[in-house]
C-alpha cells in the first residue's frame, strides 16, 4: 500500500534510525499490534495501526497482528472479527503473522514455573482489596505478605492445584517477588495469574487461570521476535516490570517505546464508556456514525486514506494533547473532494413548476462527476416541466444578503437554465410549491446575451427523483472533553441533536446504482455515502461531512492573530 504523505521522522523513528545504524537487532525492524478483542476498534487504535504497520513499511520490516485475550470475561469472536476487518480496511496486512496470547498460554505458563523455581514468584491467599491494601501508596512503602516466603515445593504445588481448578476465583493469586519497597508501584510483588472460571473464545474451558496483561505483554513480544514495542504513555511506568520479567527470565528482550494516545474533542476514546453507550443504547451499535469507531466511521463514509492522512498529520509525541473534530473532517474532506463523484440531491423539497416548458417534453443535460478528476468524465441527467429545489434556496420576503430565488429573481439550475419566480403557492400558511419561467436560451446555464445571476442553486426533475432517507450526523458531545468533566456523568453531555433523520429527500437517478459504504459529494450540501441498511426498495444515506471546512476557517482566524 502506497502512503499518500511523506514520510516524518519522529522520536520513534529516530530510536529506529539508531538501532539500525549500530544494527542492535541486526537489521530487523519488527513491530506488533496487539489490540484487546473486548470492544470494537476506535480512531486511536488507527494511530497505533498507522504507526506499527506504517514504521514497518518504512523500513522494510515485519508487523504482526495479535490479540491480548487474556480477560475472557470481556472477550468475543465477535471483536476478533470485527478488528480483522478494519485492519484490513485500513489498508495493513499482516501476511501469515496472526497471533494470540492464547497461542502461548502454555509457553507463559512454564515460564511461571520457571520463576517459581528461582524464588522470584509466589503464590499468595490475599484477595485483590488486601493486595491493595498492603501495596502501600506513592509515599508510603508496602508490606510484605505473610505469604511471600512459602517454600518453592509449596508454591509449586499451589501454582499446579491453581491450573487445575481446585480453587475458586479470587482465592489464591500468583505474584512476582521483587520489592514491596520499591518506588514504583507496579514493581511491588504484581499479580502475574488469577483464578478465573470462564469459558474463553478459542481455549474453551482448557484454562482457568489467567495471565496479567504487564506478565503476558513481553513475553508475547519476545516469542514473536518483536524488536520495538509501541505502547501509549500510561504504560511507561510498567517499563521497569518488562524489562524484570524478560531479565529474570533470561529471554530474548525487545524494547518497549511509549507515546502520547490520541484524544479527540466532543466525543470519548475508551472502549469501556464506548461499551456503556452501547448497551444502554444511546447510540445503534458499534458502528454507529456518531462514534469514534472505525466501523463507525467507515459507515460514515469516511475513506481509509483520510484516516491514515490525518494520522500522520497528527504525528507522534509524547505529551498527551486534545485533537479539534475539525481537524479529522478537514482531512476526511480534503481527501473526498479529490475523489468522490458529484450528484444532485434535494433534502427538503420545494417543489418548482416551469410554466413556460412544454408539458410533456424531458431533456438529459449533461454535467460533470468530479471537476477534480477529469477521468470521472461526465453524466446525463434528466430534466423535465417539474421539478424540486431545496427550501432553504428561496425566501419570499429575502434580505439584502440573500441571493438565491425570491419573487421576480432570477437565478442558475446548475447545468440547467436560468428562471424566475413568478407566484407562491402557500397551504395553512406554509410555502409549497412556486410557478416559474425559464430562459431555453441559456440552456447549460449561460446567458447569450451576457447577462448575470448571482446564484446558481441544485436541482431535481420531479417524475424522475429517486426517494431517500437521509441521516444528518452531528457531534456526539456538548461539550470538548465529556469524560473530563468532574463529578458528572459523561453521557449527560450526549448532543440530542446528533442525528437528525430526512425521510421526505429527493435525490437524482444516479444515485441508486451506488452500493452501500459508496461516497459521493451531492453538490453544495456536502459529502454522502450509501448506508449498508440500504436496500432496493429504500436508499438510505448518511451525511459523511458537511462542505463547510470548519478547520480551514480556524487556522486562517488563527493566522490573522
Amino acid at each position: 500500500m502506497e502512503s499518500t504523505e511523506p514520510i516524518t521522522k519522529d522520536f520513534i523513528r529516530e530510536i529506529i534510525d539508531e538501532d539500525v545504524r549500530t544494527k542492535k537487532y541486526k537489521d530487523r525492524v519488527h513491530t506488533r499490534f496487539p489490540p484487546e478483542p473486548n470492544g470494537y476498534l476506535h480512531i486511536g487504535h488507527a494511530k497505533s495501526i498507522c504507526l506499527n504497520f506504517g514504521i514497518a513499511e518504512d523500513y522494510q520490516g515485519l508487523c504482526n497482528l495479535r490479540f491480548d485475550d487474556t480477560n475472557p470475561t470481556k472477550e468475543e469472536e465477535e471483536y476478533v472479527q470485527s478488528i480483522i476487518e478494519n485492519v484490513k480496511w485500513l489498508g495493513f496486512d499482516w501476511e501469515n503473522r496472526l497471533f494470540f496470547a492464547s497461542d502461548y498460554f502454555e509457553k507463559m505458563y512454564e515460564y511461571a514455573v520457571q520463576l517459581v523455581k528461582a524464588g522470584k514468584a509466589y503464590v499468595d491467599d490475599f484477595t485483590a482489596d488486601k493486595i491493595t491494601e498492603y501495596r502501600g501508596t506513592l509515599t508510603k512503602p508496602g508490606r510484605n505478605s505473610p505469604y511471600r516466603d512459602r517454600s518453592v515445593e509449596e508454591n509449586l504445588d499451589l501454582l499446579q492445584r491453581m491450573k487445575a481448578g481446585e480453587f475458586p476465583n479470587g482465592q489464591k493469586v500468583l505474584r512476582a517477588k521483587i520489592d514491596m519497597a520499591h518506588p514504583n508501584l507496579n514493581m511491588r510483588d504484581p499479580v502475574m495469574y488469577r483464578i478465573l472460571h470462564a469459558n474463553h473464545h478459542r481455549t474453551g474451558d482448557t484454562w482457568c487461570i489467567y495471565p496479567m496483561y504487564d506478565w503476558a505483554h513481553g513475553l508475547e513480544d519476545s516469542v514473536e521476535g518483536i524488536t520495538h514495542s509501541i505502547c501509549t504513555l500510561e504504560f511507561e511506568n510498567h517499563r521497569p516490570l518488562y524489562d524484570w520479567f524478560l531479565d529474570a527470565l533470561a529471554v530474548y528482550h525487545p524494547q518497549q517505546i511509549e507515546f502520547a494516545r490520541l484524544n479527540l474533542s466532543y466525543t470519548v476514546m475508551s472502549k469501556r464508556l464506548l461499551l456503556q453507550l452501547v448497551e444502554g443504547k444511546y447510540v445503534a451499535g458499534w458502528d454507529d456514525p456518531r462514534l469514534p469507531t472505525i466501523s463507525g466511521m467507515r459507515r460514515r463514509g469516511y475513506s481509509p486514506s483520510s484516516i491514515r492522512n490525518f494520522c500522520k498529520r497528527i504525528g507522534v509525541a509524547k505529551v498527551n494533547s486534545m485533537v479539534d473534530f475539525e481537524f479529522l473532517e478537514h482531512n476526511v474532506r480534503d481527501d473526498l473532494n479529490k475523489t468522490s463523484a458529484r450528484f444532485m440531491g434535494v433534502l427538503r423539497p420545494l417543489k418548482v413548476v416551469l410554466e413556460n416548458y412544454p408539458d410533456h417534453q424531458k431533456e438529459e443535460l449533461e454535467a460533470v462527476n468530479n471537476p477534480e478528476d477529469p477521468a470521472l468524465g461526465k453524466r446525463r441527467i434528466p430534466f423535465s416541466k417539474t421539478l424540486f429545489i431545496e427550501q432553504d434556496d428561496f425566501m419570499e420576503n429575502p434580505p439584502k444578503d440573500f441571493y438565491r430565488l425570491a419573487p421576480d429573481r432570477e437565478v442558475r439550475l446548475r447545468y440547467a437554465y436560468f428562471i424566475k419566480c413568478s407566484k407562491v403557492v402557500k397551504k395553512d400558511g406554509k410555502i409549497v410549491e412556486l410557478y416559474c419561467t425559464y430562459d431555453p436560451a441559456t440552456k447549460g446555464g449561460y446567458a447569450p446575451d451576457g447577462r448575470k445571476v448571482k446564484s446558481t442553486i441544485h436541482w431535481v426533475s420531479d417524475p424522475h427523483a429517486i426517494s431517500a432517507e437521509v441521516r444528518l450526523y452531528d457531534r456526539l458531545f456538548t461539550v470538548v472533553d465529556p469524560a473530563g468533566q468532574k463529578e458528572a456523568d459523561f453521557k449527560e453531555f450526549l448532543n440530542p441533536h446528533s442525528l437528525d433523520v430526512l425521510h421526505e429527500c429527493r435525490v437524482e437517478p444516479a444515485v441508486s446504482t451506488l452500493k452501500p459504504f459508496d461516497r459521493f459529494q451531492f453538490e453544495r450540501l456536502g459529502y454522502f455515502c450509501v448506508d449498508p441498511e440500504a436496500t432496493q426498495n429504500k436508499l438510505v444515506l448518511n451525511r459523511t461531512v458537511e462542505l463547510r471546512d470548519a478547520w480551514a476557517k480556524i487556522q486562517k482566524t488563527a493566522q490573522k492573530k
